[in-house]
């Protein structure tokens, strides 16, 4: 099992900056594929970025030279950096966590954090 804790979600005005972190626990963390997710209310989750166990990372285009994803093995964390946030990044923040082989989009995780809430006002 492996437990994660996102955290850094809150209000900022649009052209703003905040960092998301989420801290997991339960296995081998240097071996783990992490993804950001994303939903806003009434819409689907969506994808926003991975991050390989290698350090290799994937974003969506909505967010690509904004969002910056990374992590720090020795914490047992990741980080999302977003810059330049818009009112449509509202949404609540979830990171996710896979052992399984995957890269970029393609990754199905296994494992959820409870979220954290980013609201953009304009």
């Amino acid at each position: 099992q492996v437990q994660l804790v996102e955290s850094g979600g809150g209000l900022v005005q649009a052209g703003g900056s905040l960092r998301l972190s989420c801290a997991a626990s339960g296995r081998t963390f240097s071996r783990v594929n992490m993804g950001w997710f994303r939903q806003a209310p009434g819409k689907e989750r969506e994808f926003v970025a991975a991050i390989s166990w290698s350090g290799g990372t994937y974003s969506a285009d909505s967010v690509k030279g904004r969002f910056t994803f990374s992590r720090d093995n020795a914490k047992n964390t990741v980080y999302l950096q977003m810059n330049s946030l818009k009112p449509e990044d509202t949404a609540v923040y979830y990171c996710a966590a896979t052992y399984k082989f995957c890269s970029g989009d393609g990754c199905t995780y296994d494992y959820w954090g409870q979220g954290t809430q980013v609201t953009v006002s304009s």
